[in-house]
């Protein structure tokens, strides 16, 4: 299964273990599994990073680039399908990053790994 973290899982899998339920845990440590950060949510991190809402051990580039590396976390790149992919979405829901990443996921396959209750009024498959 190729799972989409959303930027609260990623930072729980660094941060909180705690936080992530046990059917989460067990899908992020499946080795037949991929774990994937879109760019999106790289650019998310860095725009609350600059704000001050998040603050971080390190630049956002070294952070995103170990923490890959030390959870075997791959780069899912923002491409031109995936902005069309908006067009088709519902307005359910107003958040671009959360709406980017749906619209990856459908587009992709992805199951989006999150703990957003607005993604389940998306066709997207969900990981909870």
């Amino acid at each position: 299964m190729r799972l989409l973290l959303d930027l609260h899982i990623f930072l729980w899998l660094v941060y909180e273990l705690h936080r992530l339920s046990s059917t989460v845990m067990a899908a992020l440590h499946d080795v037949n599994n991929q774990r994937y950060l879109s760019i999106a949510s790289v650019w998310e991190l860095q725009i609350k990073a600059n704000t001050g809402k998040l603050e971080l051990p390190s630049p956002v580039q070294q952070f995103v680039t170990e923490q890959r590396v030390l959870n075997s976390i791959h780069s899912l790149p923002l491409l031109e399908q995936h902005i069309w992919g908006l067009a088709m979405l519902p307005l359910h829901h107003r958040d671009p990053f959360d709406r980017i990443l749906i619209a990856q996921a459908i587009d992709e396959d992805f199951t989006v790994v999150t703990v957003d209750h607005w993604f389940a009024a998306y066709p997207v498959k969900l990981l909870t």
